[in-house]
């Protein structure tokens, strides 16, 4: 199941890190590093979902 979450982080990173930690601080702050640019909020997704496990 966690391969699954990571290639989630990487293809869609702020769903990745709703599927791990639901919406909250970190889902938001993902979600403004994606926007800024796309590398930022797939290397938040991955750590958080590499973080929680």
């Amino acid at each position: 199941m966690e391969l699954i979450k990571i290639v989630v982080a990487i293809i869609l990173p702020p769903l990745g890190v709703f599927l791990q930690v639901g919406i909250g601080k970190h889902f938001w702050i993902n979600i403004l590093l994606t926007i800024l640019g796309y590398i930022p909020g797939i290397v938040h997704a991955v750590w958080v979902v590499a973080k929680n496990k």
